[in-house]
């Protein structure tokens, strides 16, 4: 399998806070060309077996995958896994633990929102929920936007979810040890989502990718819908710094939503190890 593989390897369906379902997912990935797809729902793997069906019927390649909230010195940072077997109960048991925390965050938000005049903005919330344990800040924002409050999403996110906005509530998840073993304890690849997206100094963002590696990470997202060509090119070098393999994501959620279509990356820059590569044994 080459670097020119058009994998896509960071999705979301109604399953967490996608707008789709794991089978129009595996469509849609088909259709733009996907030849290898993941699945990679927040703190969640109850889509896996729809996925793995659908992307058998449209004989594309498939891993397994979960997108695991984390906090890093005070940040939430996301770390996707690939490959794992979801059967997993050390696995399954920390994905439930990290979930248990968003219903009664959300409550918070909600009354938050109240403060400032949006009410029951729980139950507004609600009704774009596929899995109520997931509710999450995307469910309130699309409710806002669906009661006229703002325009689009990332008017929501700036106005009322970020911190010191009123709707705002911090989460304290898993640890990234926790994540990371999680997933190469099920026999996965750990992968540090996005990383342009985050906050960090220098030093913390060194510190962030020496403590991954040292837990057992393996891969960085290189190549994903909100990095710009720049980046791609930024953490091709922090991935040959650190010895990690290279992913490739669109990290879609939602066709009115999502800027960066399934599928339609640009290639892995020359010289990177990609993530299927090493992950040749544990594809479907």
């Amino acid at each position: 399998m080459t670097q020119l593989l058009n994998a896509d390897l960071h999705c979301h369906s109604v399953v967490s806070d996608g707008t789709l379902t794991p089978e129009a997912l595996a469509e849609r990935a088909k259709g733009n060309g996907v030849e290898l797809w993941a699945l990679t729902d927040h703190d969640e793997i109850g889509g896996l077996q729809r996925a793995r069906d659908a992307a058998k019927a449209q004989g594309m390649g498939y891993l397994t995958g979960a997108e695991i909230s984390v906090t890093f010195l005070h940040q939430t940072v996301h770390i996707v896994g690939l490959g794992f077997d979801a059967a997993n109960s050390d696995l399954r048991e920390g994905l439930r633990r990290t979930r248990g925390g968003r219903q009664e965050r959300a409550m918070e938000m909600a009354d938050g929102l109240a403060k400032v005049g949006i009410k029951d903005a729980y139950e507004g919330a609600l009704k774009f929920v596929g899995n109520p344990e997931l509710i999450s800040r995307t469910h309130f924002a699309r409710f806002l936007v669906e009661s006229g409050v703002c325009k689009e999403t990332n008017e929501v996110f700036r106005k009322y979810l970020t911190e010191g906005k009123p709707g705002y509530v911090p989460h304290r998840w898993a640890l990234l040890k926790d994540a990371v073993q999680w997933i190469t304890g099920a026999g996965g690849m750990a992968i540090i989502a996005h990383p342009a997206r985050y906050k960090f100094t220098p030093n913390e963002e060194f510190a962030l990718f020496t403590e991954f590696k040292g837990h057992g990470g393996q891969g960085v997202e290189v190549v994903t819908g909100s990095h710009s060509v720049a980046e791609f090119g930024i953490y091709a070098s922090t991935a040959k710094e650190f010895g990690l393999a290279a992913s490739r994501g669109s990290d879609f959620h939602s066709p009115d939503e999502s800027h960066t279509e399934l599928g339609t990356l640009p290639a892995l820059p020359a010289g990177l190890t990609p993530v299927w590569e090493l992950l040749s044994a544990r594809i479907q």
